[in-house]
């Protein structure tokens, strides 16, 4: 059987002390995105402008590193370390969903199909208030996933 795996950015709203990443995050976004990774995911991580790869239950302090002011040369080094930690956590052949923006997907996408994986976007091209909707008619069954 395939695993699906799925990939959640950071976000900037979070609590002010130190959490479990999957706790950490507190904006309507993130929340939406975590109950699909949740849901049509076998596994899920998030992509942290500044740790890079987090399981949900890793603790972390709240911190202030965002990829969308980064630099292309910034944004390569924060790629190939997460491509180093996708390794530690891929089985062959793994279906990739990815709940996050351009800048914390455009290095990984190509990588993660070169490497042989199925990789979904399911919110690609939709700004902020869209993939709000979307989530919200996913939510109410709207909207259906495999």
């Amino acid at each position: 059987m395939t695993k699906r795996v799925a990939l959640v950015s950071c976000v900037k709203s979070k609590q002010l002390r130190s959490a479990r990443a999957a706790d950490l995050y507190t904006s309507p976004l993130f929340l939406g995105f975590r109950a699909y990774a949740e849901a049509v995911a076998d596994e899920w991580f998030i992509l942290s402008a500044k740790h890079g790869l987090l399981a949900p239950g890793d603790v972390v302090a709240p911190y202030e590193t965002t990829l969308n002011k980064a630099g292309v040369a910034e944004r390569r080094r924060w790629a190939e370390r997460v491509q180093e930690q996708l390794l530690e956590v891929l089985t062959p052949g793994s279906d990739v969903v990815i709940l996050a923006g351009q800048r914390y997907r455009e290095h990984l996408v190509p990588f993660l199909r070169e490497l042989g994986h199925s990789v979904a976007i399911p919110l690609e091209g939709l700004q902020m208030g869209q993939q709000l909707q979307w989530l919200n008619a996913w939510r109410e069954g709207s909207i259906l996933h495999n």
